[in-house]
């Protein structure tokens, strides 16, 4: 099982990490549901509403 853990600031989901490497906080949390991926930061425009800047995988809901 994996360690994912989502970020409170601005949702994007690492493994293992104990920093947000999108963002640099240190809150995260492994209580979050569902996902996005961003795999172009430039042409989504979900992406631009969740206010992304790297691709990767967000959360959706964090508890």
């Amino acid at each position: 099982m994996t360690n994912e853990k989502a970020c409170r600031v601005c949702r994007y989901v690492s493994v293992g990490a104990e920093t947000c490497p999108a963002c640099g906080s240190n809150d995260l949390t492994e209580q979050w549901s569902g996902f996005v991926i961003i795999t172009s930061v430039e042409n989504s425009e979900l992406g631009k509403i969740l206010g992304v800047k790297m691709t990767g995988k967000y959360a959706v809901r964090i508890k």
